[in-house]
């Protein structure tokens, strides 16, 4: 019979394997997040309603933005094989996976910003267009601006669900704790690698939605008017 792995022999490969996880997270997080908020901006400028309308260029966006958030993570882990070793010259290891991570969440933060910034009181906006500000002052200084809690929430629903496809990422030589999951708990039949794995992923989700609501609150302007 086989004995079981001393548990500070899992700890090590798992703090490991953490922080492989949170290197790729981290990553793509900022990558999704520097392109995609532009997108998001764009989406809502040329709405049908927007300060641009542009109902065409809005239609062909939106398509491929659309198509983006359903492609399957792993089917674009796949497709994106030769862009990887085209940019890196390897397709193995924590940053080789933040290609298509980062790639997968670019539509994904994109919609999200629409949507948030659709939300927008449109009379907000309206008094910012009769003072004769810019569309960029506009989009900065009252679109970004009302909009930032719910924006630090969209970017904390965005690294969760990039926790999740690095996990995705691991089963195919990502590295991180899905690779240290398949490979040590789930071909060898380790428990301990398993639930170690399992709880971390845990934590670390539930980290960063503290995180993000707590700076969403801090940074919600009405919330300290009514104060």
């Amino acid at each position: 019979m086989r004995s079981a792995t001393p548990w500070s022999t899992v700890f090590d490969y798992t703090l490991v394997a953490t922080g492989q996880t949170l290197y790729m997270v981290g990553v793509s997080t900022l990558i999704a997040v520097l392109l995609g908020t532009p997108l998001g901006v764009w989406l809502q400028l040329t709405a049908p309603g927007g300060l641009r309308p542009r109902p065409l260029v809005h239609k062909l966006v939106g398509f491929v933005v659309d198509l983006g958030r359903s492609m399957p993570f792993l089917v674009l882990l796949v497709l994106l094989t030769s862009l990887t070793r085209l940019l890196l010259g390897h397709t193995i290891g924590p940053t080789a996976a933040i290609v298509p991570l980062a790639v997968g969440a670019i539509p994904f933060v994109g919609r999200l910003v629409q949507n948030v910034l659709s939300e927008v009181h449109v009379s907000v906006v309206e008094a910012a267009v009769t003072t004769g500000a810019s569309t960029l002052r506009i989009v900065r200084s009252v679109l970004l601006r009302e909009s930032l809690p719910a924006l630090v929430n969209a970017i904390g629903v965005t690294a969760i669900a990039l926790l999740g496809y690095s996990a995705m990422a691991g089963v195919v030589g990502g590295g991180g704790l899905g690779d240290l999951a398949v490979r040590e708990g789930y071909q060898r039949f380790n428990d301990r690698y398993l639930w170690a794995t399992v709880v971390v992923l845990a934590v670390i989700a539930t980290l960063i939605q503290f995180i993000s609501n707590r700076v969403a609150r801090g940074v919600d302007r009405r919330r300290h008017a009514s104060v």
